[in-house]
């Protein structure tokens, strides 16, 4: 690799061409229309050189370190980097005594940008409150989780959440043409550019790595790197997945699942699945979703939905992947297309709220209450009561008697 390096120059032992890449102006940004767009509130918060802290949400390569810091510069602060992975708190006071010393003589704001945030413990997250609330740093957070879930809400409760989205393919060309040019030794084609797009699936980090990897294991000929698809196939073995098993995508995608067996359309199940599969997602959990589905949204519409979804979650546990996609699938076409009854849910669900939302939770009534063993009839239990094989056409009640006509299931 060392004598790959000095073969290239100099330029590749500096900076990753993702990094060189960088745009330093707001105009030359790439994706991100829905929130930078023409009098989008984050481009007019940006134009008017305000400082607010803000939290960007989103998945890996589409810009998140990138705005924050465009941000700090288009409005002449200090920009301060720490990665929730590796710094404490320690680190914050350190970052803190600057801020205020820059603030104090050279009237100049801080903003601190914080990657990975959700990394942050609460306690440590309980720690930038004060400095944020009394306007020491102007705070800038990155995450790919959930905010709602890995955020303290104190300190949501004084940020602006700002979704991000995966880019385009139109995006990732664009991207990706910038670091041909920026790699002028470079020959490539359509076809090539557009194996690095689909590869890089929304992720212009990920776009730029392979490219920059191309180039270096690229053939020299006449003083250019031929890039060719047999190369890129090489590399990449496969197309990125936009799923992680610890975060977001890992629910996100079970819900697809789940909703469009639900919907009734075997396709999409089907494909969800595939996409939870081939990102080697847990099978158990791939078939828990399913036996909740059978029952939740088919229920008795179709009891054998039930059946064969639970022996699908016997068999996963026997067999394991690769074998188990085949019983995974079948289970799922058939929950997908059997018919559909939500009452099962619909019915516990009202039961449990009359108990624990309307206190309705009522003593067992005497006819009712255990009378199998010695004494019961003395306190009353079991007096009244008529066995109802014996006596199948007496009307008898069941429900507490300030329940008495309430319906829970719909028939």
């Amino acid at each position: 690799m060392a004598n790959l390096l000095d073969l290239l120059g100099n330029q590749y032992k500096r900076t990753p061409l993702a990094e060189q890449l960088r745009p330093t102006k707001i105009q030359d940004f790439v994706g991100q229309k829905s929130v930078l767009g023409e009098n989008a509130p984050l481009r007019n918060l940006i134009n008017s050189k305000s400082l607010t802290s803000l939290l960007f949400w989103g998945p890996p390569g589409v810009g998140k370190t990138t705005l924050a810091r465009l941000i700090a510069e288009n409005s002449g602060a200090q920009f301060v980097e720490l990665s929730a992975v590796s710094s404490g708190i320690a680190d914050l006071r350190k970052v803190v005594e600057g801020a205020r010393e820059t603030l104090n003589l050279a009237q100049k704001q801080t903003v601190l940008f914080i990657d990975e945030i959700h990394r942050y413990s609460k306690t440590q997250q309980d720690a930038l409150l004060p400095y944020v609330e009394n306007g020491t740093l102007i705070l800038i957070g990155s995450t790919t989780e959930n905010p709602s879930f890995q955020v303290i809400s104190a300190l949501l409760s004084r940020v602006l959440v700002i979704r991000l989205n995966y880019l385009n393919r139109e995006e990732i060309t664009t991207l990706v043409n910038r670091g041909v040019e920026k790699l002028n030794t470079l020959e490539t084609s359509d076809k090539a550019i557009s194996f690095i797009v689909d590869y890089a699936n929304g992720d212009g980090r990920s776009a730029l790595n392979l490219l920059e990897t191309a180039y270096l294991c690229a053939p020299l000929e006449n003083g250019k790197r031929i890039l060719t698809i047999e190369l890129l196939e090489q590399l990449a073995q496969q197309n990125r997945l936009n799923y992680d098993r610890n975060g977001d995508e890992h629910y996100d995608h079970a819900s697809a699942y789940q909703k469009s067996m639900r919907g009734s359309d075997a396709d999409a199940a089907l494909y969800w699945l595939g996409k939870m599969i081939a990102a080697g997602e847990d099978p158990r959990f791939i078939a828990r979703r399913l036996l909740v589905t059978a029952s939740e949204d088919v229920g008795n519409a179709d009891p054998m939905a039930l059946v064969l979804a639970n022996a699908a979650s016997q068999v996963v546990e026997k067999l394991g992947f690769p074998e188990a996609r085949i019983p995974l699938a079948q289970a799922t076409i058939y929950v997908a297309k059997a018919k559909k009854s939500n009452q099962t849910i619909m019915a516990i669900d009202a039961v449990l709220h009359d108990i624990q939302k309307e206190g309705n939770s009522f003593e067992v009534p005497s006819h009712l209450k255990d009378s199998h063993y010695q004494d019961a009839q003395k306190y009353g239990h079991g007096i009244g009561y008529l066995y109802s094989h014996d006596h199948p056409m007496t009307e008898q009640t069941f429900l507490p008697t300030e329940l008495i006509g309430k319906r829970y299931l719909e028939d």
